[in-house]
């Protein structure tokens, strides 16, 4: 299976340069993954120019022969240019540790220490998978927060720190000692050199509007009770779900309908449900009688909000709508199938939701394992993250998306299962 070719970044102990890499695809029964080099070396620039000058004149490299290829020297500049997910910065890794093992630095780890991985493989670094290997807590980064907590967490992010401070110089040395910056044609070096100066420029003079008009804005803001101040409050949520902090939500999942309630709490999502599970009714009338008499809802997790009382009364009293929002509409239904046809068939904004959906559930039920899915540096997450933030400096996923639609399936199954019929 051909997939992308992907501008990375590496940040080096020579500095921070950028490559292409190959993400493991299948061709003929086997399995590969490759980065631009030749034989033992790594072919490395110190920007997209002279990458971009180096791909459209190369005859001879270790990517020659990727399915893709033929797309990579007819990209202009700026689509060579590393995104903030492909960045990886390796000399940064005994910082990282140092800090507490939150979600985002176990997540901006796992994905430092895959690239490693990888480069290991493809250039056979035994010291490096030695190092990598003799430490348990590198292979759990991938599992997110959860095998990080507790006092055998706090062991294992120990024996992490340790294994980093005492051997990570040797894993930098290993990787930098591959690097070569190749030689570039001069007369192509100059004309890619004016493009990234012409994309840098017009993206300067983007972010100098931008600016500008958010001071016209904070001007406008200063400037007292202005009609379009009116107007912005007039346009917040209104009514009773309003008041009260809590969300119907419908979500549409193969041929049915469920109901079911959500609300945020210091940003953290809560369903009506608990230990995991939702609570789901057939129809808004369905969940309305069941809030009038809530003896099998006495455990659910919604009772922590401090308005829950007010939704419950309001329903003894035969006065409450459950009136859903078309933000809060959730349709699984036919995104396996758009996966299947690929990125142009994917509504962004279906998809946005479902991944919303999926995403709240997995974190109110402490589970990882969509983060997981959806992260960056899994074939799954990479396609998702194209549809959702398109970016004209990164090349389109390539099909066949059988494994991406497999695991979409998986998550929304995992998600169907955690939902409790009424």
């Amino acid at each position: 299976m051909a997939q992308d070719i992907v501008p990375i970044e590496l940040g080096l102990p020579q500095g921070d340069l950028v490559t292409l890499w190959a993400p493991r695809w299948r061709e003929d029964g086997e399995e590969w993954e490759a980065f631009l080099g030749d034989d033992e070396d790594l072919y490395a620039f110190p920007d997209a120019a002279h990458l971009a000058a180096f791909v459209r004149t190369a005859e001879q490299h270790d990517l020659i022969d990727h399915p893709a290829w033929h797309v990579v020297p007819a990209l202009n500049v700026p689509e060579l240019i590393p995104d903030d997910d492909h960045s990886y910065d390796l000399v940064g890794v005994p910082e990282l540790v140092a800090e507490e093992p939150d979600s985002w630095t176990i997540s901006e780890l796992a994905e430092i220490i895959g690239i490693v991985r990888s480069l290991a493989d493809v250039c056979e670094l035994e010291d490096v998978h030695e190092i990598l290997d003799a430490t348990e807590a590198f292979s759990l980064l991938d599992q997110g927060r959860l095998p990080f907590t507790g006092r055998d967490g706090e062991r294992l992010w120990t024996d992490l720190s340790e294994a980093v401070s005492e051997k990570w110089d040797t894993v930098l040395d290993a990787i930098d000692s591959l690097v070569k910056v190749p030689d570039v044609d001069a007369a192509e070096l100059e004309q890619t050199a004016e493009e990234l100066a012409a994309f840098l420029e017009e993206s300067a003079e983007a972010e100098a509007g931008v600016e500008s008009d958010d001071e016209d804005l904070d001007t406008t803001d200063t400037a007292g009770e202005s009609g379009e101040d009116a107007e912005e409050e007039d346009e917040g949520p209104v009514g009773f779900w309003a008041e009260v902090g809590i969300d119907p939500i419908k979500i549409i999942t193969g041929e049915k309908e469920y109901y079911t309630l959500r609300c945020y709490l210091d940003d953290e999502p809560i369903f009506l449900g608990s230990e995991g599970r939702i609570d789901v009714y057939t129809s808004p009338k369905a969940l309305a009688r069941a809030l009038v008499d809530p003896k099998d809802l006495a455990e659910t997790d919604l009772a922590e909000v401090s308005t829950w009382d007010e939704v419950l009364t309001k329903a003894t009293a035969g006065e409450l709508e459950v009136d859903v929002d078309t933000e809060n509409t959730y349709v699984l239904a036919g995104l396996a199938e758009d996966f299947a046809e690929g990125t142009d068939s994917i509504d962004p904004t279906q998809l946005e939701l479902a991944v919303e959906l999926l995403t709240d559930a997995a974190d109110w039920a402490d589970d990882d394992s969509v983060s997981a899915a959806l992260s960056t540096s899994e074939s799954l997450g990479w396609l998702v993250s194209f549809v959702l933030r398109p970016d004209p400096n990164r090349l389109a996923p390539s099909p066949p998306f059988d494994t991406e639609q497999s695991e979409w399936r998986k998550l929304v199954e995992s998600f169907e299962n955690r939902l409790r019929v009424h």
